[in-house]
Parts: structure tokens; sequence; C-alpha cells
């Protein structure tokens, strides 16, 4: 196996699932021990400035080896997982020479990674492919990330002859239940430009994301004995039925593409005397992101206009917002990563981001970070797979990027 790929498939054994629940800081247990175990790798292959904070965000630099003034270029990725999918005793699956066919993934559950499903793969012919067993995720969102990343600097440090100016790594916790950057310190990166290595298939680049918020939606029922709740019982569990109907069938993350946006019930737990909804509202657009909370706004007014107020209260959290706005003026940051990515003889895919990354966040905070691949497919399933020469292709266009900045 090639560094990179020993190094990601000892990455996934750590459970590092966020939980949105938790009260703690990361969310939980299991992305500290990674951290930490990364905070060792990074001294231990001649990272300078290694340091973990409180939250679990690590940084690293390595030093510049040219006199010339140019700018210094951060390289981030996340350590959690998503918390929905098991992220605990993954154990992944080699598949060699991929011919093309099902991959029957665990034969007990029937879980198959068939490209009639999946169609992606049949780009992957001939390639080796690390797949999941079935039961749990597979990690590279973002384990893959920090794999490459962390390999690019180890090739630069054991190859001095390479020219390069300063570089700043960052890896983060709980991207996945929405704390995106929410901790990171811009200005201690000390960075000019940044890119998140958290994209999917090869030759991915996005410099233009979701606008996000989460909706929680809260009602208050009465319970009463069955045989006589006429006129006493206030079903909550009903009421969250008829909201959920309230919303346009055909604008849910199953039924749209490109740059539509969406409404996704994400969870809903009740009983008849409290039910609990949370929704998560994604639109490009400014101005139909907001048309998307006020819709929320007055569904819960209307509710509450039926059955009494203070029945339904709404929460209301935005995320993170479109980082095109922030990129578009610093352009030849995109520019640079779409020439890194020819230049590895890959073709660049740059398409809108259809979800979140520490880059949007992080741009609206002065770091203007678009977002690069990992070569990882079917992220946050059971079903996720990356291909090991994806990976050794994000290797070279992180070293490509870093080379082209050099010589600015």
């Amino acid at each position: 196996m090639s560094n990179v790929v020993k190094r990601f498939v000892r990455y996934v054994k750590y459970d590092t699932r966020s939980d949105e629940s938790s009260k703690t800081i990361p969310t939980t247990k299991g992305q500290i021990e990674l951290a930490s175990e990364i905070c060792r790798e990074l001294k231990d292959i001649g990272m300078e400035d290694v340091c973990m904070d409180q939250n679990g965000y690590i940084m690293a630099t390595l030093p510049a080896n040219i006199t010339k003034d140019v700018p210094v270029v951060g390289f981030i990725a996340h350590i959690d997982t998503h918390p929905q999918v098991s992220g605990a005793n993954v154990n992944p699956k080699f598949v060699e020479a991929y011919n093309g066919e099902d991959i029957l993934l665990n034969e007990s559950e029937n879980i198959i990674l068939s490209p009639k499903k999946f169609s992606e793969l049949k780009n992957y012919i001939g390639q080796t492919l690390i797949t999941t067993d079935g039961t749990t995720l597979l990690g590279a969102d973002d384990k893959a990330g920090i794999a490459e990343i962390i390999t690019a600097m180890e090739y630069l440090i054991k190859n001095p002859r390479i020219k390069h100016g300063p570089i700043r790594v960052a890896f983060t916790t709980d991207e996945e239940i929405g704390k995106i950057g929410e901790y990171f310190d811009v200005e201690k990166f000390n960075a000019d430009l940044a890119y998140t290595v958290d994209g999917e298939s090869i030759g991915d680049l996005k410099y233009e994301n979701f606008n996000a918020a989460s909706a929680k939606i809260i009602i208050k029922g009465r319970n009463a004995q069955t045989g006589e709740a006429k006129g006493k019982m206030v079903n909550s569990l009903r009421i969250a039925s008829e909201i959920m109907s309230m919303f346009p069938e055909n604008e849910t993350p199953e039924s749209t593409e490109g740059l539509d946006g969406f409404y996704h019930p994400a969870s809903i737990n009740g009983k008849v005397e409290r039910t609990e909804i949370s929704y998560l509202i994604r639109d490009f657009d400014n101005y139909n992101f907001e048309k998307r909370k006020n819709f929320i706004c007055d569904l819960v007014k209307r509710v509450n206009g039926k059955y009494g107020r203070g029945t339904a209260k709404l929460y209301i959290t935005e995320q993170y917002r479109n980082m095109k706005e922030k990129i578009e003026p610093e352009k030849y940051i995109v520019d640079i990563a779409v020439e890194a990515i020819k230049e590895v003889n890959l073709f660049p895919d740059v398409t809108p981001l259809r979800g979140g990354t520490d880059g949007a966040k992080l741009s609206y905070m002065g770091l203007p970070t678009p977002n690069i691949f990992t070569g990882a497919h079917n992220i946050h399933s059971k079903y996720e797979y990356i291909s090991t020469y994806c990976m050794e292709k994000s290797v070279e266009v992180i070293l490509k990027i870093i080379d082209l900045f050099a010589e600015i």
C-alpha cells in the first residue's frame, strides 16, 4: 500500500462520529483520540508548531524553503464522521482491479454496492477500491482528506529539493453537525488562503455551496385517557404529521439536484404530549434561502392560529453561508487549483457543492477557502467507497498547488 492508503486505513479504525446531543467540545471522545494520534504523527514527520487546542482543533506549519515572498497556503480537513451511520469497528475491504460488476459488501444482510444503483463505479474499472463491510460507513469523509494532506507534507519534508512557500495545515472537529469552523482561529492560522480537502469524486473542485440552517419545531400536546379523549386530548404527533404535510413534496433532497434548494426532515421524535421535528434548510441563492426560513415561520404561525398560541415553537439556527460571494473576488485561488488538477492529467470538475464544508464559514471569517476532492463516493452511508488511485492523485494535486504558489 502507498503511504496515503496506509494512513487512511489506520485512521478509519477510530470511531469519530460527532454527536449533536453532546454538551462537550468536541462532542465525542473518539475525535480527541484521533486528534492526539494526528498530532504525534505531524511531529514525527517533522512538521513545526504542532498544537491542539481545547476544542480538538489541530494546527501545524511547514516553513518555506525559499526566500521570495509568496502567499501562505493552508490545507484543512475534518476529523469527525457523520453521526447517523455507525463509525465504530470499521472494517475496510479492498477490491483489487475492480471489474465493473456488483460488489457484495455483506452477505448476511445482502448489502450490495452495484453500478446499477451507483453508476460512478464504472469510472473505476481496473482500479483498487476500498469499501465498507456493509455494517458501517467508511470514513473517507474526511479521513481521506487528512491522510492526503499529511502524506503531501511528509513528501515535501523528505524531498527538500522541491521548493515551496510557507504551508499551514489544520484539522477540525464536529464539522458534520454544523459546527463548521466554529472554533477556528483564523488569526492564529495565519494563512492568506486555504483549501479544504473534503470533496468527493476525482477532479472535483468547489467554491460554491449551500446556504444552510437548521429548524427545530417543538409541538406541545395534551394527553388524556383514550376512551374519554374527545375534546380533551391534543395529540402532538398528529400535529407534527400535519406540519410535515404542509411542506412542498418536490423540494426534498431525494427530488432535487444542481442548484435546487430543499427542506429535509432529518428527525422526528415524540409522544402525545410533546413532539420535536428537526429540519435542514438548504439553498444556494440568498433570497430563496430567506424565503425558505420565512416559509417555516409562517407555517408555525398558522399551526398556532389553528391549535392555540404556544402549541408550536420554532428555533432556527443558521449554520453556514454560500462561500462563492467571498471567493469570487479572490478567483485566482480557484484558477490555481484548476491548473493544478489539469497538470496532474485530470479534468477539473467545477460544480456547486450540495452540502457544506469548513471552507464555507472560514471564507466568511476572512480566509477564502475553496474545496478540492478526496476521491470519496457515497459518503455518510454503508455504501461509501474510495479509489486508492484517487487518493494518490489528490496528494499530487496538493503538491502541484503548492508548486504553483511557489512560482508566483
